[in-house]
């Protein structure tokens, strides 16, 4: 059996799984104190002995198996983690191989493996729903390079009506600072889900996520570009990104797809909200085959 944990912001999700993918136990942990959240997670897998572990989880984080504080958690704003090292934690109590990587770049990589990500070469993956992250995988690879990709901070040009500062605690109106699902509320003082479609908001945050998205094909070039996350359950949105990308992109990359509809290229992620579980499956597999 190979183990998979989604280790998110909220909530743990742990799976043991058989050799054909089939989920033979699961569990969903609160994210609460280390102790307390990981002493449920390590029950779990020793009820459910697993060759190995593989882990997408939320940062930010080392993921550099060459660096001796691989798996620890860094400057996150959830305070009780900030410094808090999951792998050596599991592999203290479980004694068995173990990969990590970040929470989307794993959901990038299950997409890449079973969602609209089969047959490519690259898969872009962003999230945008409490923060703003992405994820890139090329052939089969993960990406990361001094540290992981931290995306959902590149600087976006505001419209010029819109006076909103942002809320990203580090750079203010950042692309996170201004369409994460707490910015919208900061701005409006109301939950996006209980927005109308037609409400100004929807082509302020499309023009930033389309301003975001050419930033993101003008430098990895992805062959597809998927959007999950809470805000992104916003269905309405996506034709909205799809004409920001083009207007924003204005003509310049000039390739049959980017100068299509756009609807196969930019859309919501094919495995929904189990792209990342099934992304650490590979994680573990991986990691047991190199073991």
């Amino acid at each position: 059996m190979y183990g998979a944990i989604e280790a998110g912001g909220t909530k743990f999700v742990c799976a043991a799984v058989d050799e054909e993918m089939n989920i033979l136990d699961q569990i969903t942990v609160a994210t609460l104190e280390p102790k307390q959240t990981m002493k449920e997670v390590i029950e779990f897998f020793k009820k459910n002995p697993v060759k190995a572990i593989g882990i997408g989880a939320f940062g930010p984080i080392e993921i550099s198996p060459t660096k001796e504080n691989y798996g620890q958690i860094l400057n996150t704003p959830k305070l009780a983690w900030r410094w808090f090292n999951m792998y050596k934690e599991l592999s203290a109590a479980l004694n068995i191989p173990i990969k990590i990587d970040t929470d989307v770049n794993a959901a990038g990589l299950g997409e890449y493996k079973e969602g609209h990500g089969v047959g490519k070469r690259s898969v872009l993956y962003i999230t945008i729903g409490t923060g703003v992250g992405a994820g890139f995988v090329l052939e089969g690879e993960t990406l990361f390079g001094l540290t992981h990709p931290e995306m959902g901070h590149i600087l976006i040009r505001q419209k010029e009506d819109d006076v909103f500062k942002g809320n990203c605690p580090t750079h203010n109106n950042c692309l996170e600072g201004l369409v994460s699902g707490p910015a919208i509320e900061a701005r409006l003082g109301i939950k996006g889900h209980e927005l109308g479609e037609d409400h100004v908001i929807w082509d302020h945050v499309a023009d930033y996520i389309g301003q975001a998205l050419m930033t993101y094909n003008l430098i990895l070039s992805p062959e597809i570009i998927l959007i999950g996350g809470g805000v992104a359950q916003q269905a309405h949105l996506f034709p909205k990104i799809r004409a920001a990308f083009k207007k924003h992109m204005n003509g310049y990359i000039d390739h049959e797809i980017i100068k299509g509809d756009l609807e196969e290229y930019i859309q919501y992620p094919k495995l929904g909200q189990k792209a990342g579980l099934i992304g650490a499956i590979y994680l573990a597999k991986e990691i047991a085959q190199q073991s």
